[in-house]
């Protein structure tokens, strides 16, 4: 008798343990997904930040520093469409300027984007977080070639999916790359990783009176000739009232405090 009332203990026992731990992760990921601002987002980031405390290339620890901040928002149930630009490795524009043939150097340039997205899964994936990289020219087994349905899916199965290559055409820049697969995967809203705390009236680099702002309408950013983006980057999202927030990426901890709701950066919208 005394041997089935403890084997019955024991199964209640380990029964109770499995539904709090159920529990403890349904509250979790439900109070994790209320605390975001945003459910799904498109993350820009510029290739040029990659470069970190070099000259050129891809800084591995500037790499894990920005896996580690994405790993952060992705523990909170965010969906996440990541754009990386190529100017740590080659810029199509600027080779045009030095000889190239724009579309040979363009072509190029979404090659060097490839190798960044590359970098960044890896570097993800190294810290636990699932992700895969879509591409806009076919490039099978580097990546897949990228779809709305595909880049989707992934996402709402957990997985930060990272959209290389641009457009897949030339003349189109990574910041139109970005609007465009932001507007497609239905993102809440664009944060443009840069390595600038916001946008300021003028290049606070070279004008110490320049001032920032802390929110700014796209059309006043079109008025003042503001460089966010590329004019055709920043219509698309005024077109389709894709909101964009501009913040400093290379600070650790501030991608999670835009997520959070705090006042970082620069908010553009309609």
């Amino acid at each position: 008798m005394l041997g089935e009332y403890l084997v019955f203990f024991g199964i209640a026992g380990i029964v109770v343990i499995a539904v709090l731990s159920l529990l403890s992760d349904a509250l979790f990921y439900f109070f994790s997904d209320k605390m975001a601002k945003y459910k799904r987002i498109l993350l820009k980031l510029s290739g040029e930040s990659l470069m970190g405390e070099k000259q050129y290339g891809i800084d591995e620890n500037r790499l894990a520093e920005y896996a580690a901040q994405i790993k952060e928002i992705a523990d909170m149930g965010v969906q996440i469409g990541i754009v990386i630009g190529g100017g740590n490795i080659f810029r199509g524009l600027s080779g045009a300027s030095k000889g190239f043939d724009r579309v040979k150097g363009d072509q190029m340039g979404m090659l060097a984007t490839v190798i960044n997205s590359l970098a960044l899964n890896s570097a993800l994936m190294a810290k636990g977080v699932k992700s895969r990289v879509l591409t806009a020219i076919r490039m099978e087994p580097i990546g897949e070639f990228y779809s709305k349905d595909k880049a989707i899916a992934a996402l709402e199965k957990g997985e930060v999916v990272i959209c290389s290559a641009g457009t897949g055409n030339p003349f189109f820049t990574t910041d139109t790359g970005s609007s465009l697969r932001g507007i497609e995967i239905e993102a809440d809203v664009m944060l443009k990783g840069t390595r600038v705390d916001g946008i300021y009236t003028a290049d606070p680099e070279k004008d110490p009176t320049a001032t920032k702002f802390d929110d700014i309408s796209y059309d006043e950013v079109l008025n003042r000739g503001l460089k966010v983006m590329d004019l055709t980057a920043t219509a698309m999202c005024k077109e389709n009232k894709l909101p964009i927030v501009v913040f400093d990426m290379d600070t650790p901890g501030n991608l999670k405090k835009v997520m959070l709701g705090e006042n970082i950066g620069t908010y553009v919208h309609c």
